[in-house]
């Protein structure tokens, strides 16, 4: 399949994707909507999702369905099991709704995909806690209603909810190394940086949609531009353990240490802008480029000996997105 032909079909996949999103709300909120007693909290069910759980990428969503097309024989794709697919699909994103909305109050964060992050929106507050405990409820809620009658029932329910706890374990590692007002550079280790990418997201964004689809079938931040990444990054005001703080520390002369010491973990503007001018200094953005070279390379490598019995096409097209992405 040439490039155009298969860049085609990915939008129109990424098209029905998002078409079945208000077949989602509606199931969601259609029969409470008019309720005399939960009317009121269900039309604000309505607004949370959707502005909270669209306008990202989707590819932890598209994920699902690739993998679940790409798997089951074309016989077995009906109207019905590509439905519960695309629902599957949501629910995988209304989990990274759920994390976003929680994460971006613990950062104090800003933007997030080019919108202002629910909790700064006028009225909302402290109050985007309850909507994003109800964005996690809505996953259980689906999953009952389009998969109950399915074998996989169960274990699509244990994956949810054990994927939440290790995504949950790793924002405890990400947020005990990055203590507020407290920085101890001694804690942004290489292991303590892997730990929390992978517990923090990677279970969430590769295992969880590979995994879901599977059992549908028979089988078992920073130089971004937030134009482009629709977040502004904040890891250096909130103290983070950051690839970038990490590989700092591993090249830094004791000035630049101390240079780093000053001035990481601080809100005022012109601190932020010290460190950034460091890592620019240290030509760190450039040895980003290089891990992510390496890093892609060893990836292909993995995919080529690992994949089988799964088609290797999948894990490519997942390589494929998260690399040089500029989001």
């Amino acid at each position: 399949m040439n490039g155009d032909k298969k860049s085609d079909v990915y939008a129109q996949e990424k098209q029905n994707f998002i078409q079945h999103f208000s077949q989602i709300v509606k199931m969601l909120t259609e029969d409470e909507m008019g309720h005399p007693e939960t009317g009121d909290a269900i039309a604000r069910l309505k607004e949370i999702l959707e502005y909270n759980v669209i306008g990202g990428k989707y590819n932890r969503g598209l994920t699902v369905l690739a993998v679940f097309q790409e798997l089951e024989e074309p016989k077995k794709q009906d109207a019905d099991s590509l439905q519960r697919a695309l629902t599957v699909g949501w629910c995988v994103e209304l989990l990274q709704a759920f994390f976003l909305v929680s994460d971006d109050i613990m950062d104090s964060s800003l933007t997030r995909r080019g919108q202002l992050c629910w909790y700064q929106k006028p009225g909302i507050g402290l109050d985007a806690i309850n909507d994003a405990i109800l964005l996690e409820a809505c996953i259980y809620r689906l999953l009952k209603l389009y998969c109950r009658e399915q074998p996989y029932y169960l274990n699509l329910i244990e994956l949810f909810l054990q994927i939440s706890y290790q995504t949950e374990i790793g924002q405890t590692l990400d947020l005990i190394t990055a203590p507020q007002g407290n920085v101890d550079l001694g804690r942004f280790t290489e292991k303590r940086y892997k730990s929390i990418v992978k517990y923090k997201t990677a279970f969430y964004s590769f295992y969880l949609p590979v995994a879901a689809a599977m059992y549908m079938d028979d089988y078992l931040d920073l130089f971004g531009d937030p134009n482009v990444t629709g977040k502004i990054g904040t890891d250096i005001q909130d103290n983070k353990c950051s690839w970038l703080v990490v590989q700092c520390l591993q090249r830094a002369s004791p000035e630049q240490r101390q240079i780093l010491q000053e001035n990481y973990g601080q809100k005022e503007a012109e601190k932020v802008a010290r460190v950034k001018a460091l890592y620019e200094e240290m030509e760190l953005p450039a040895a980003f480029t290089q891990y992510e070279e390496d890093s892609y390379s060893r990836l292909l490598g993995l995919i080529e000996q690992y994949s089988e019995p799964l088609p290797p096409a999948i894990f490519l097209g997942l390589a494929h997105k998260i690399y040089k992405r500029k989001k």
